[in-house]
């Protein structure tokens, strides 16, 4: 392996791990505003226990659409983007994902829009 990518590795390895714990934390925070904003809107599903993403089973109501067309609706009806379930192979057309990309603020600002169709 390239020595310097090696010795990058035994510094971040052996180094402090502040930044690690404040950018678990951001997500954590995000995954909680998100997941349970979700749930209160009747749109069920369980935290994650370590991921940047969180998997939602499409609500029944619109299970027959499908994640691709149920994700175009949500970004027509509610400028929410989430990626389609399909798209990460044939047993994800029954979920969508979402990223925790946006800071709280945001996140609530979809969860909001979402309500509306819920």
């Amino acid at each position: 392996m390239f020595q310097p990518i090696q010795i990058a590795a035994i510094i971040a390895l052996n180094g402090p791990d502040d930044c690690v714990k404040e950018i678990v934390n951001t997500y954590k925070e995000r995954r909680d505003v998100l997941v349970d904003g979700l749930n209160r809107i009747g749109w069920k599903m369980d935290k994650p226990k370590g991921t940047m993403f969180v998997w939602g089973k499409i609500p029944d109501r619109f299970k027959e659409l499908g994640s691709m067309e149920f994700t175009k609706m949500l970004i027509e009806k509610t400028k929410v983007a989430v990626s389609p379930g399909i798209g990460f192979g044939q047993y994800g057309d029954d979920y969508v994902r979402f990223a925790l990309v946006e800071n709280p603020h945001r996140i609530r600002q979809a969860i909001r829009g979402i309500r509306n169709i819920m």
